[in-house]
């Protein structure tokens, strides 16, 4: 998939881009694959950057509520200053490395609703710079989070949404300025149970599983919430028998807390 865009600040004749995905699947720690198409226009046009970058859009908390802001969390420079030449073109092609901590936005050929994440392309000319838009891509789990999304589905948890959201995570391995949480609606076994909230923060190897629980609201109390963090090791994750693990500490904290 590609897109083209000319480039406005440069005026009329000015060069234009084409940025082309070789495949638009990835995975956390994976790369992106691609190459960037450049056209020059009618005139000479100096190119003082090319650059490729990852942007999402995050939820963030203000004094008047909740607003959307596109951040930009991974950036790679695609080459140094060059003269772009009237009607030339240049192929410029990229492999790009997806961050560990990047939000998953597919899982088993679903796309969660609610993720809008991709690849932008920069190009500088003329003490200008023009960004276009945005590319989708697609980033699916790792084996290790595909298993415990398996594992909340097989309890009989359903999908509800996802979201990102700028702030930290305390006491997690997180560098980047947001975090994903992926919900899910609780079934029936768990009845004081509305909802689980389930955030991934991973690096090349492992990753922190944060959980909160919410506790449905009673007639003569507020819901309240209940959090969970453990460690999961990439190469030993088989080990554990998630469905087991999962259903054994919901199981303790409900019963501790007389919600089930």
């Amino acid at each position: 998939m590609g897109f083209k865009k000319l480039f406005a600040s440069v005026g009329m004749g000015g060069a234009s881009v084409d940025t082309v995905l070789h495949e638009p699947n990835a995975v956390p720690g994976g790369v992106i694959q691609g190459e960037v198409r450049i056209e020059g226009g009618s005139v000479a046009q100096e190119i003082q950057g090319l650059s490729v970058g990852l942007q999402a859009k995050v939820e963030v908390e203000t004094n008047d509520g909740e607003m959307k802001q596109n951040i930009e969390f991974a950036r790679q420079q695609l080459g140094g200053a060059i003269t772009l030449q009237e009607g030339a073109q240049h192929a410029v092609p990229f492999s790009f490395e997806v961050p560990w901590e990047t939000p998953i936005t597919d899982v088993d050929g679903q796309h969660l609703a609610g993720m809008n994440l991709g690849l932008t392309t920069e190009l500088a000319i003329a003490r200008a710079v023009d960004s276009t838009d945005l590319d989708p891509v697609s980033v699916h789990p790792l084996p290790a989070q595909q298993a415990i999304l398996d594992a909340f589905i097989q309890l009989g948890f359903r999908f509800k949404s996802a979201d990102m959201e700028k702030g930290r995570i305390r006491g997690t391995r997180q560098q980047l300025p947001f975090y994903q949480e992926i919900e899910f609606f609780a079934p029936q076994q768990y009845r004081g149970l509305n909802q689980v909230e389930l955030s991934f923060v991973a690096d090349s190897r492992g990753m922190d599983v944060v959980l909160e629980m919410d506790k449905k609201p009673g007639l003569f109390s507020e819901g309240s919430d209940s959090y969970r963090a453990f460690q999961v090791d990439f190469a030993s994750y088989q080990q554990t028998d998630w469905n087991a693990y999962l259903n054994q500490w919901l199981s303790e904290v409900g019963g501790k807390r007389n919600w089930f």
